[in-house]
């Protein structure tokens, strides 16, 4: 098989969620530990951080990589979804996993796959863990795929467990409030592990402090610890709770014996884009007219965008907008600026929402525009129709971000 015919397997094959969806997930991690067992344990050869969270989990894990790698780590980071290629999902000091590497993991674990029936995140996972123990990485940044307590990766034993924040996504696997949401991401915590928790939620803070207590694990919250800031090449005002996240968990690593200095931690923080190849977290795609992509495609996320795009001057705004079918868009759609002129698409998966069903949505919040067969023809358009002064924004998914990028 060659590389593209392996991912043709790896997608087609098995129940993908970024793809299908509900199908995809697992309640279960019997397969993730009978392919560690059968690989020979790889995560208990390399250090790690775990880092869930319903928003900035993706940047937090991001920004880590880079500060460790700028205070001479080799660092490996295991991230999902990915945007343009399968590799971004696994990278050591920025650099991708070879195609060969992937190629041949997956040949030689086929007949494992096939008779256990393992889903692709868990494949994925065992290969991330796998390279990462074969290329003798100091640490690595597992960001948790969904959820937590049955997540694929959630067999590790890390040196500092992380949790970003909570909201109101994925309920068809996670639950439907905060309290069980929570409840799902505290499942990273370990016993007698330090957790790092970004935000203060009033709600469901309560839940972290029960399960740490549980578990033996000294809980440290970043928004309440951390006072001072530093820049970061990440744009976006979001960032800010992310880089606090950062910063208490860096402490922590301190407290821990590694060594990580204060150079280390500013430069490690404005190159994030370089150091890690991140893509699509407030991203300028285009000048005149300026254009900017962002990744945020929950309530929460996408308040953060919203806010973000007041702070912009512009003469007009367009808006290139595109959701995937599970998000409840009544909770977000009144939230929209009204006098911009969208631009409606489907995203490039079976996911994705028909483009003209949420224009009729749109409508009745007076959210006006045409629909375009695809995200680059949307876009196409919306930069036809600007002037220089205008501002084009590109977002609603992931998926539609991965088109323009």
């Amino acid at each position: 098989m060659d590389y593209n015919s392996t991912l043709n397997w790896m997608f087609s094959q098995l129940p993908m969620f970024q793809r299908q969806g509900k199908t995809a997930f697992k309640k279960d991690l019997t397969n993730s530990i009978a392919f560690s067992k059968h690989l020979k344990y790889p995560e208990t050869k390399f250090k790690t951080i775990h880092v869930a969270g319903t928003n900035g989990k993706g940047s937090t894990s991001h920004m880590l990589a880079a500060v460790l790698q700028e205070a001479g780590y080799k660092v490996g980071l295991y991230t999902s979804p990915h945007l343009k290629d399968f590799r971004e999902r696994i990278k050591i000091n920025g650099e991708v996993i070879r195609k060969i590497d992937v190629i041949n993991f997956i040949k030689k674990q086929q007949l494992f796959f096939e008779t256990n029936n393992l889903s692709f995140f868990e494949m994925t996972v065992g290969l991330a863990f796998n390279y990462f123990a074969k290329q003798k990485v100091d640490i690595a940044i597992i960001e948790v795929g969904l959820g937590g307590r049955l997540d694929s990766t959630n067999i590790i034993t890390p040196e500092v467990s992380v949790i970003t924040n909570i909201g109101i996504d994925h309920t068809q696997f996670l639950g439907e409030t905060l309290p069980e949401i929570a409840f799902e991401k505290a499942g990273i915590i370990k016993h007698n592990i330090p957790v790092v928790i970004g935000e203060y939620q009033e709600e469901i803070f309560q839940v972290f402090v029960e399960k740490a207590a549980q578990c033996q694990a000294k809980l440290y919250l970043a928004s309440k610890n951390i006072k001072n800031s530093y820049k970061s090449d990440l744009k976006g005002i979001y960032q800010l709770h992310n880089i606090k996240t950062v910063l208490q968990t860096i402490e922590v690593l301190r407290m821990k014996g590694y060594h990580i200095s204060e150079v280390n931690i500013k430069n490690g923080l404005q190159n994030v884009v370089k150091n890690t190849g991140l893509l699509g977290r407030w991203q300028q795609i285009n000048e005149n007219p300026k254009a900017i992509c962002d990744t945020g495609h929950n309530k929460e996320g996408l308040v953060y965008v919203l806010k973000q795009l007041k702070e912009e001057i512009y003469d007009k705004l367009h808006f290139v907008f595109g959701v995937v079918n599970d998000k409840d868009l009544s909770t977000i759609l009144h939230l929209f600026p009204k006098d911009a002129v969208y631009y409606f698409c489907k995203p490039d998966i079976p996911r994705g929402l028909e483009a003209k069903e949420l224009q009729q949505k749109c409508a009745e919040f007076n959210l006006i525009g045409d629909v375009y067969f695809s995200v680059s023809d949307a876009y196409k358009n919306a930069k036809l129709n600007s002037n220089k002064k205008d501002l084009i924004f590109v977002g609603g998914s992931t998926f539609v971000v991965a088109e323009v990028v």
